[in-house]
């Protein structure tokens, strides 16, 4: 498995996922307002905003504007049980197995789903993301943000909510986890990099392109060149 330093962000989203398991914080508890989580973190506008994005995005946090507002643990609900689930478990290597297995077998229906509903501006946005991928075909770390960026994206594009949260609740498990020891370094080359650009491209083709079958054909492409790295 590669190894990726979080973002500022990330590393802030994960600590406050910590927050919410170390205070046994409850469904509809007030985690902290943004000018509170400025205040003890230090972290810009931006890095907030989208720390409390991508925690809204996993089904953990329910963000409120305006006064009295800030980050709330999310109502229950399956998927919100099961993201507290592996919070819980969340140093448990098992757990990061199971979650790898969940994500690998709703890939496929995540995808299909959303080459049933692409338009013409998530073509657009799943472009430009894996144009940025094969502009960093030879920086293995900032080619694998742009990666878990399009899975992500690829997501939001379904209409199906349930597989959607559990889809992205898994990834955000395993993306989340520190750094791992690095691949052999001889199999870590461009040459490898170069081609998960060529199996992802396809990817966006057959979905941008409405095509289920096409899509069905490229994720198990994609399957296979992934069995190299999570």
């Amino acid at each position: 498995m590669f190894s990726v330093p979080l973002t500022r962000a990330q590393s802030l989203a994960a600590e406050i996922e910590g927050w919410i398991v170390d205070r046994s914080l409850r469904p509809g508890d007030r985690i902290a307002t943004m000018d509170e989580l400025r205040e003890q973190t230090r972290l810009g506008r931006a890095s907030i905003s989208e720390a409390a994005r991508l925690l809204a995005e996993r089904g953990t946090v329910d963000v409120r504007p305006g006064r009295g507002g800030g980050l709330f643990v999310a109502q229950s609900g399956t998927v919100v049980q099961l993201r507290h689930t592996l919070l819980s478990v969340s140093s448990d290597p098992q757990s990061v197995a199971d979650a790898v297995v969940v994500r690998d077998a709703l890939e496929e229906a995540v995808d299909v789903d959303a080459a049933e509903h692409c338009t013409a501006g998530d073509a657009a946005d799943l472009y430009r993301i894996v144009a940025d991928m094969e502009r960093h075909a030879s920086d293995r770390e900032s080619f694998l943000r742009a990666n878990w960026t399009l899975h992500r994206r690829i997501a939001e594009i379904t209409r199906n909510t349930f597989a959607k949260g559990v889809y992205l609740s898994a990834m955000a498990h395993v993306e989340g986890l520190p750094s791992q020891p690095d691949r052999d370094t001889a199999a870590d080359d461009s040459g490898y990099l170069h081609e998960r650009v060529d199996v992802h491209v396809e990817l966006v083709r057959a979905i941008t392109a409405n095509d289920a079958a096409r899509t069905k054909r490229a994720v198990a492409a994609h399957r296979a060149v992934s069995t190299q790295s999570t």
